[in-house]
């Protein structure tokens, strides 16, 4: 795995391969707004709208950043919804996403997971994201 480090002053650690910041672990939205901090270009841009909209959708949404990847959940537990930046795309898991409908278009290896990948080049339907966060903040979320 590559690391290079961060240009970006509010980062506590270094981009990985695909340019997913390393950040250290921790419940809230500080920990959450360290790793968008650390994103460079158009993932910061990305991610930076993804949390915006998870937060105004689900108003009692709780964070957290575990496994290098920000968690949205509603009992601080579990979590309906992660973020994790690749090289060419942002992935959204939604960790029940099998039971959204419509079920958002990635498979995953796991029984229940679907992905959403958001490019450069594909601009994000923020009314769909919308209704499937709303959505399965409403579904039973997955412990971490």
């Amino acid at each position: 795995m590559t690391k290079q480090k961060t240009a970006s002053p509010a980062a506590t650690g270094v981009l990985l391969a695909g340019g997913n910041p390393q950040i250290p672990k921790g419940h809230g939205d500080a920990p959450v707004q360290a790793y968008i901090a650390a994103l460079t270009g158009w993932k910061q841009t990305v991610v930076r709208r993804l949390d915006a909209l998870v937060t105004d959708a689900v108003p009692e949404v709780r964070k957290a950043v575990k496994y290098n990847s920000p968690l949205y959940g509603t009992d601080g537990e579990t979590w309906f919804l992660g973020i994790h930046v690749m090289t060419r795309y942002v992935k959204v898991a939604f960790f029940n996403g099998r039971s959204l409908d419509p079920m958002p278009p990635v498979e995953s290896k796991t029984a229940h997971a679907r992905y959403l990948h958001v490019s450069e080049q594909d601009p994000l339907d923020e009314a769909v994201f919308i209704a499937w966060a709303k959505a399965a903040s409403e579904l039973p979320g997955e412990k971490m």
